[in-house]
């Protein structure tokens, strides 16, 4: 967060991250109809699942991905096919909350939409799909905050305002029943990197399990089972005092669907 005068304010929880790529867009609902199709192909055929260990950051630590801070000595597993029948996204789930889902059976007007309604295993399984991975707490953090520059928003300190030009919050959004944008509209909440909507929209799912931050963290993440895994950055119907990039969110368990919970995917550099 920063100070009045533009400098830093907290600090407390230092960690160090290497190089890595981040999705400028949350996943809409038209890159995950394509994903859907694979889980499930139109005819019939055998439907793409994770392989053992896909989705580990293997540029990091020689191979081995990131550091578990959770068991100091291990490291980054992958996928666990343990999570396959997880993996559901069938049109009755992915209607999660009647009008405030965003997935239509058939293409439509809401293509450009973020998805909703996803839980962690199919965020997970669609970054591996997708040819990346779920970005670590740290990384989401880091380019949320523009790295060393530890800016107050993603887009620097000015406010969000109401006009749905910095973040889509608190339900300004006019339009439709979730109140929330095709994906990039708030053009000015620009990140450093030139990742769009890093607050608000959607909360987006990280790979660390909520607990304690490891101090200091260098290419880690907590990845010792707990009850709930982090998101990040808020959705459209929360206060500009979750938009902050340091705000962790405690309460989503993997298996969760909610109209609140979307993703974007990180890949190696």
């Amino acid at each position: 967060m920063l100070a009045a005068d533009g400098g830093p304010t907290g600090e407390a929880d230092p960690a160090t991250v290497s190089g890595f790529r981040l999705d400028k867009y949350l996943v809409t609902v038209g890159r995950f109809r394509q994903f859907v199709n694979a889980v499930f192909p139109p005819d019939g055929g055998t439907g793409w699942l994770p392989a053992p260990g896909a989705g580990r950051h293997d540029h990091l630590n020689g191979g081995q991905g990131l550091a578990n801070s959770g068991n100091p000595g291990t490291f980054e597993i992958g996928w666990d096919t343990s999570w396959n029948s997880s993996v559901a996204p069938t049109a009755a789930n992915l209607a999660c909350q009647s009008l405030f889902d965003t997935w239509t059976s058939v293409p439509g007007s809401q293509e450009n939409l973020p998805i909703n309604c996803v839980n962690w295993y199919e965020a997970y399984a669609f970054c591996i799909w997708d040819g990346g991975f779920l970005p670590s707490e740290a990384e989401w953090e880091y380019a949320a905050a523009g790295g060393d520059q530890q800016r107050e928003y993603p887009w620097g300190s000015t406010g969000p305002g109401t006009a749905n030009q910095y973040a889509i919050y608190g339900n300004h959004y006019p339009g439709n029943s979730l109140n929330v944008a095709p994906v990039g509209t708030a053009t000015l909440g620009v990140g450093l990197w030139g990742q769009l909507d890093m607050t608000g929209e959607l909360w987006e799912s990280t790979l660390d399990w909520y607990a304690p931050y490891a101090d200091p963290c260098t290419d880690c993440a907590d990845l010792t089972a707990a009850s709930y895994r982090v998101i990040r950055g808020g959705a459209f119907a929360d206060t500009a005092s979750i938009l902050f990039p340091a705000v962790r969110g405690n309460n989503s368990p993997p298996s969760d669907r909610g109209q609140f919970g979307g993703m974007r995917c990180a890949r190696a550099p």
